[in-house]
């Protein structure tokens, strides 16, 4: 009896620390942002250029609404993900 518990305790801390492993792995590729290219980059300033009328180098909520979805998309800055709908 004592060896199929002890069997039984070294089983459920192998499955716990392959569980882990996995874990980490998912997690090294989340949150992580790609490097704006060049062009981003540029389109980026001249977005700030256009439209940041405190001039803070940030955009704020509503300097950002006046920027249209194109232009965001060229300067990288497009939110990814799913649309709201219309209610």
């Amino acid at each position: 009896m004592k060896k199929l518990l002890m069997a039984l305790c070294i089983t459920c801390a192998l499955a716990l620390v392959a569980h882990a492993e996995d874990a980490k792995k998912a997690d090294e590729g989340k949150g992580k942002k790609k490097a704006a290219t060049p062009e981003q980059q540029a389109a980026r300033k001249a977005l700030l250029e256009k439209y940041d009328a405190n001039k803070d180098g940030k955009f704020d909520k509503d300097e950002r609404a006046k920027i249209s979805a194109e232009e965001l998309e060229k300067a990288g800055m497009a939110k990814k993900g799913k649309k709201k709908a219309d209610k």
